[in-house]
């Protein structure tokens, strides 16, 4: 496969993209937007320990029938500021403050990726009423999420290292889990924007103290205020059976849509099929009314 990149990851980098900035709780939220204030908005959410700039060819692709597109970095995470704790329901409320600050119409849609599809889910849980919808991307819902659990075992994320120039930095990026099939010039893009100067050098961006609690466990989910759908990688981290449960637990009202070729990080290695998924996906909520869930089934 060529390294060159093709016309439409070009043009999505050049398209015309904002930045912004709120405060929650005396912590610096940083976001990127894409569209016109007002419009239908959608919320891109990282996964754990990446950042905004993960959705750069990703956001501008969403910008159709007048959509307004936000990426935030989380607190530990990107541009924002650190915070003395990190869990999910500090995260929630930073997407919400973000939505009402970056000039999205009312009742976004929120679209997570791994760790960020936790914080998704709990927006959902926690603000269903505020939100159009959530969409999860390949996000395994147990005890753990698959960042902290390499965090733990030590297979990445260990203690700070300091780089002694970019170049050298760069060629140990690597992304939790590893996956084969990434495209060259979009895992570089967002390899690029992952580094930060420190004293004596570079390191990456993330606080690593983020790994402390991030996951969510099936007895948390209820069903929402809000339509719920489930993406999943075909070589991803959510088995079928993992879909299945989840959407039990949440009232069978969310459909669960397989991305197919994709391994967990989909924007890296299939990212025009994940923007026809979540194209769809929006197209429909935004021109159909919501079903009715049923009843959850008695799952223990």
């Amino acid at each position: 496969m060529s390294e060159h990149p093709p016309a439409w990851f070009t043009d999505a980098l050049a398209a015309p993209a904002g930045t912004g900035s709120t405060e929650v709780d005396g912590v610096p939220i940083a976001y990127r937007t894409w569209g016109e204030p007002g419009g239908p908005g959608v919320l891109l959410v990282h996964g754990g320990a990446a950042h905004s700039r993960w959705w750069d060819h990703v956001a501008p692709l969403l910008v159709e029938a007048g959509r307004r597109v936000v990426a935030l970095d989380l607190s530990g995470h990107g541009d924002s500021g650190r915070a003395p704790g990190y869990d999910l329901h500090r995260w929630a409320g930073e997407v919400l403050a973000v939505a009402r600050h970056a000039g999205v119409g009312p009742r976004p849609t929120v679209v997570g990726h791994s760790m960020g599809g936790f914080v998704t889910l709990t927006a959902a849980l926690q603000h269903g009423d505020e939100l159009a919808g959530a969409v999860v991307v390949d996000s395994p819902v147990r005890d753990r999420s698959p960042e902290e659990i390499a965090a733990r075992q030590q297979r990445a994320f260990g203690p700070t290292r300091v780089y002694p120039d970019r170049p050298t930095a760069l060629a140990r990026f690597r992304t939790v889990p590893e996956q084969d099939g990434d495209l060259p010039y979009v895992r570089a893009h967002i390899a690029e924007h992952s580094l930060r100067p420190v004293d004596g050098g570079w390191s990456w961006k993330f606080d690593r103290r983020i790994f402390g609690g991030i996951g969510l466990t099936p007895g948390e989910l209820t069903r929402p205020g809000c339509r719920v759908a489930l993406l999943r990688a075909e070589h991803g981290l959510v088995p079928a059976d993992m879909g299945e449960m989840v959407v039990d637990r949440m009232g069978r009202a969310a459909p669960v849509v397989e991305i197919p070729g994709a391994g967990h990080h989909v924007m890296i290695d299939q990212p025009l099929a994940l923007v026809t998924a979540l194209r769809t996906l929006l197209a429909d909520w935004e021109y159909s009314l919501p079903v009715r869930p049923r009843e959850p089934l008695g799952v223990e």
